[in-house]
């Protein structure tokens, strides 16, 4: 009974592979949660809401309102019942809905009023699955929150071979499991994140700044809230937005703003995960008016140090607390992590190089190395950044009793 008494709520869509949602429920319930199911009219040609009822044991809801006597179903208490939502399986049409919030039926309703997190599993021809257009509102949907569990290759519908076939009940009731397990790893911990790219002003409406997009840093932040952690992300400019109730969220602007916040929470913090591409300098004046372009002369910036982060954490911190830092290198890569580890008295750093292809700002995924203090090396191949944020919670706080030291305060 691992998953007893959680709330799941499952969206079935008009898919052939609907007549696995039959499993799916059969196994979610064996395992000890309540399954709500809601269905669109398209999934209803494929599978009868009597046998989905008949396995969860509760109404299957498919319409706005109840037939005839004009009581509505509430797609918001659906959101606040639920602990997780999972949509199996998730067509091309639902996707973008989705992606797109179109609340034309009760699905995607519940979708937007979801305070859970949420699965998907999409479903559909290979052609389909491998298209821009779906492609692109599944990363959409990553960058909203949205899980996806990747489809299996295998004959499709159109007895053609390739991926779209959705992953397989079993396979899917273990990714739940897992999902609620690690919910709780990092319980009661507190983690401070720093993001994004810091911007040093010249004037009213120039900046000197860097590429980072901060998505690997919102990336780690949602992970460790899925796993139960308290976060507070204190970003630099960014437009990516967040989805996880256990994430707090400081916007700053400049390198000062950002080490003054992270100076201020660090005390009342377990850990501290440094990956903001702060700028080490700053121009030393700020016009106060705009500078106006002067023809055949060239303009001279004086630049100042920025205080720096890491080190001011590093002389601060306790025997209890963990600090992870950041090093994006372009050359001797890892000398320069380990003397940057060193010198600003990290646990552990995590560095990629632009050398790399995919890595580094800007990109979706990224290729890391973790170094650490006792001497320990674990290099990664090139996967997604959320891919990557699993990877290093596994390894900085998971991995060889970190997370004893840090819990027992």
């Amino acid at each position: 009974m691992s998953l007893k008494g959680k709330h799941i709520v499952l969206g079935v869509t008009g898919s052939i592979a609907a007549y696995k949602s039959a499993l799916l429920t059969r196994l979610l319930i064996k395992k000890g949660a309540e399954v709500q199911i809601v269905i669109t009219p398209a999934g209803k040609e494929f599978i009868t809401p009597v046998t989905l009822s008949a396995l969860s044991g509760k109404p299957v809801i498919s319409e706005f309102f109840a037939s005839g006597d004009g009581t509505w179903h509430s797609h918001v208490d659906l959101g606040l019942w639920a602990d997780l939502m999972i949509v199996a399986p998730a067509t091309a049409s639902t996707l973008g809905k989705m992606a797109h919030g179109i609340a034309d039926n009760m699905l995607i309703t519940t979708y937007l009023s979801m305070k859970a997190p949420v699965f998907a599993a999409p479903a559909m021809d290979l052609d389909m699955f491998r298209h821009v257009t779906t492609q692109r509102n599944l990363e959409i949907l990553r960058k909203d929150g949205v899980q996806i569990i990747e489809p299996a290759e295998g004959e499709l519908a159109s007895h053609l071979e390739g991926k779209g076939r959705m992953e397989e009940p079993e396979k899917i009731a273990a990714i739940l499991e897992k999902f609620f397990t690690q919910g709780t790893e990092l319980d009661k911990i507190k983690i401070l994140i720093t993001a994004g790219p810091t911007y040093e002003r010249i004037d009213p409406v120039r900046f000197i700044g860097n590429f980072s997009s901060g998505k690997m840093g919102f990336a780690l932040a949602e992970e460790c809230a899925a796993r139960g952690a308290e976060v507070l992300l204190i970003t630099g400019p960014s437009s990516l937005s967040l989805s996880h109730p256990r994430i707090r969220r400081v916007n700053v602007e400049s390198a000062r703003e950002m080490h003054a916040a992270a100076l201020q929470a660090f005390p009342g913090m377990n850990a501290a995960i440094l990956s903001a591409a702060v700028a080490d300098y700053r121009p030393e004046t700020v016009a106060e008016h705009k500078i106006k372009r002067t023809e055949g002369e060239g303009i001279t910036l004086t630049l100042t140090p920025n205080p720096d982060i890491a080190a001011a954490l590093g002389a601060m911190k306790r025997a209890d607390q963990l600090l992870i830092g950041f090093a994006l290198e372009t050359d001797d890569e890892e000398p320069n992590a380990l003397r940057k580890m060193e010198k600003k008295k990290l646990d552990f750093i995590v560095l990629n190089s632009l050398r790399d292809k995919g890595a580094g700002f800007g990109h979706d995924t990224n290729k890391v190395t973790i170094l650490s203090r006792n001497g320990e090396k674990q290099s990664f191949e090139l996967q997604t950044k959320r891919e990557t944020a699993k990877e290093i919670i596994d390894t900085v706080f998971i991995g060889d009793g970190h997370l004893s030291r840090i819990s027992c305060s």
